[in-house]
């Protein structure tokens, strides 16, 4: 090719015979698809990544230090917990802003922005001397950890074509979904081992050594949309109105439960408010001409019900995640360490399974990768809702294998048919809204799981207290069972009689919890597995033998 000639995927024109600069033309819809980066993907891939990974293990990283962080800031734990909400609060906001951003920015840049925030604001988090400063930085924090795991993904799109395209989300997957897991492990260790300080301090190198590799690496395709300062218009009202919405949602999904629900006034008051101003920025961003937001993308019935999908992927991911640990240390007498070990093996099933599915979703629709990993979740929580509290370790484990062997047949798929129709100049606001759905799937997901868990302990509660009855037989042999245990331990009748009674109602409260529990892992198998007709209303991806996709 002649120095004269274009290169696919450049802005080009006809030079003019005057010497002036040539005029920049639209990129075709053919151009555009044959732009590649100058560097390999899969350098680039594991350079994105990486920031990535380090942005969704903090997410989950804190939860176990919550008691040490109360303790050294002298606070109460109630109050800590605004460690955890102040950052889900910042990082919800952003996500769905991501394509606003990139396009203001450039994406390299809003991404380089992004690791920098979060990387100065986890060493100001480490240096925090009360609760206020910490929270504040956590803030700061979510802004920048925001900004990480979309960007990324409309990297990873743009960077590879789009036959191998499920490859370079393989990657991706690996460290939305196994960090979650890894977090509490790797949180208690380091907490018990060295302080708290040190789960914001391991971020600095990370976010270092990403910034250097990004700066050298990354590069942004020649047709993002970009806007010029000058020519900046704000969406002042959609964003305020978005910013409101999602960030009191937040504060009612995380707070909601501790505050009993609608019974608290604030909780109401902020549900009311979210839910006006969320109706309100859907009417607004459909109306105006440059909306913050691509609401416009979910006309698309493979992006809309790829965000239904993902929706739930967080809900049960994150769900199940946190009742898992609760049920081995309350239920099965676990250390933080030993629920932690039984959880780990799942994540390392994620991590090899991961290129397998990449692979596989080039050679077959991804609607049927889906269904086998709806499949193995639903009957992994099947078979977590037939527990027993005299499970072993072993079968603790082999169920969160059977989940995350499901898990890791879920996210690549699904990213897959949600990106499949979408143009390659869309990708930046497209993958802002499927990772708002995910991330406020776990939210939800968690609200879910620990109200159903409350709400169903009263239930069983009241049933089996029912039968505690003089007059049944079965509670009166146990009672005098436990009555004879007091008195071979050196108890007067009347003191081992309410010793009895006392042994008891702990049994029934403990019977009752554990009920509940698996309560909670049947109803989110049900929920899952509802999701199988929504992947017959979807468009069909028909792979070809060499693993190119066509539609």
């Amino acid at each position: 090719m002649s120095s004269s000639e274009p290169t696919p995927g450049q802005p080009t024109g006809s030079p003019p015979s005057d010497g002036l600069p040539a005029v920049p033309r639209q990129l075709t819809a053919h151009e555009i698809e044959a732009w590649r980066p100058s560097i390999n993907p899969w350098v680039i891939a594991l350079t994105v990544t990486l920031a990535t990974f380090m942005e969704v293990l903090d997410t989950s990283i804190a939860n176990v230090a919550l008691p040490h962080i109360a303790g050294n800031l002298s606070s109460g734990l109630d109050e800590a917990t605004w460690v955890l909400t102040s950052y889900l609060v910042s990082n919800a906001i952003i996500l769905p802003l991501n394509g606003w951003f990139s396009a203001v920015l450039g994406r390299k840049r809003y991404y380089m922005i992004s690791v920098g925030i979060f990387t100065v604001s986890s060493a100001l988090c480490g240096f925090a001397t009360n609760l206020g400063m910490l929270v504040f930085f956590r803030i700061l924090q979510g802004i920048g950890g925001g900004g990480l795991q979309p960007t990324e993904q409309a990297i990873l799109a743009d960077t590879f074509p789009r036959e191998k395209r499920s490859m370079g989300m393989a990657i991706y997957g690996v460290a939305v979904v196994t960090a979650p897991i890894i977090g509490p492990t790797l949180g208690g260790w380091i907490t018990d081992n060295f302080t708290w300080r040190w789960i914001f301090f391991i971020n600095i190198p990370v976010g270092i050594v990403s910034l250097t590799l990004t700066s050298r690496l990354v590069q942004d395709p020649p047709f993002l949309k970009r806007v010029k300062w000058g020519q900046m218009k704000v969406d002042t009202i959609g964003l305020g109105l978005i910013a409101v919405g999602l960030g009191f949602m937040q504060v009612v999904l995380d707070k909601g439960q501790t505050e009993d629900w609608f019974a608290s006034q604030f909780i109401t008051v902020l549900s009311v408010l979210a839910v006006a101003a969320l109706v309100g920025a859907i009417f607004w961003e459909l109306r105006v001409k440059e909306p913050v937001i691509e609401l416009r993308l979910l006309r698309n019935r493979n992006f809309f019900i790829s965000n239904i999908l993902m929706f739930m992927l967080g809900f049960v991911l994150y769900g199940s995640t946190a009742l898992l640990p609760l049920f081995m240390q309350n239920m099965l007498g676990y250390t933080a360490m030993q629920s932690g070990m039984a959880l780990s093996p799942g994540g390392f099933i994620s991590m090899m399974l991961f290129p397998i599915v990449g692979a596989l979703v080039m050679r077959v629709q991804a609607r049927w990768v889906v269904m086998i990993g709806i499949a193995g979740v639903a009957g992994a929580l099947i078979y977590m809702s037939h527990f027993t509290l005299g499970i072993s370790f072993h079968m603790a484990v082999l169920a969160r294998c059977i989940q995350a062997f499901g898990l890791a047949f879920l996210f690549v798929p699904i990213n897959q048919m949600a990106f499949h129709f979408i143009p390659r100049q869309k990708n930046n606001a497209a993958s802002g809204l499927i990772n708002l759905a995910r991330n406020l799937g776990g939210s939800c997901g968690i609200a879910f799981a620990v109200t159903l868990l409350s709400r169903r302990a009263q239930f069983h509660q009241n049933v089996l207290s029912s039968q505690m009855s003089v007059y049944n037989p079965n509670f009166q042999t146990a009672l005098a069972g436990a009555k004879q245990m007091m008195l071979a331990h050196g108890s007067d009748p009347a003191r081992a009689s309410q010793q009895a009674y006392a042994m008891l109602g702990n049994s029934l409260t403990r019977q009752a919890t554990f009920l509940s529990y698996l309560d909670d892992f049947r109803v989110m198998a049900f929920f899952f597995l509802a999701m199988i007709p929504l992947l017959f209303m979807m468009k069909k991806t028909k792979p070809h033998k060499d693993g190119m996709v066509v539609h």
